[in-house]
């Protein structure tokens, strides 16, 4: 397995070997971001296909109750992995790979959200040194390949983990 930024070319293959539920693609809104220097698109590739991504976003989580309570730390979002590979070490890769990008800019942390309807995720990530922070509400929307425009709230926690001594 190889771990990489997104490149223009690779957004084909993205949404080819897993597709958004949007019409406009999840994928190039990512990239897009990451081409303006906002974050940084990774993604896992096995046999020249994409199995997985995460998207560190520099700016932090864009909920105001996450911003308050930790301000200036970067986020790991959008991190998804090909169904039939999970449990096959593909996100805690992508996860290390993001939490090294962060330790090259000398940033003292670095966090994530987990939905609460997802145990599994949130397991993974206290076995990776995350520890909750604060409780929030993500929100998002996105239009369907039928046209319509669906809003989205998800019950979460904020998770940090510090990758330096004493940072939060």
């Amino acid at each position: 397995m190889k771990i990489t930024p997104c490149r223009s070319e690779d957004l084909v293959l993205l949404d080819e070997h897993l597709p958004s539920a949007s019409a406009d693609s999840h994928h190039a809104a990512r990239f897009a971001r990451q081409e303006a220097g906002e974050s940084t698109y990774l993604l896992a590739w096995r046999d020249g296909r994409p199995v997985g991504h995460a998207e560190v976003r520099w700016n932090g989580c864009a909920a105001p109750e996450v911003r308050a309570a930790v301000a200036g730390c970067p986020e790991i979002n959008g991190l998804a992995v090909a169904g039939e590979l999970r449990s096959q070490g593909i996100g805690s890769a992508l996860i290390a790979a993001a939490e090294e990008l962060a330790r090259e800019r000398r940033l003292p942390a670095i966090g994530l959200g987990v939905d609460e309807s997802n145990p599994r995720a949130a397991a993974l990530y206290e076995r990776l040194g995350y520890r909750p922070v604060v409780p929030y509400v993500d929100r998002w929307a996105y239009v369907d390949r039928g046209g319509l425009r669906v809003e989205c709230a998800d019950s979460c926690t904020f998770l940090v983990k510090e990758l330096a001594a004493g940072s939060w």
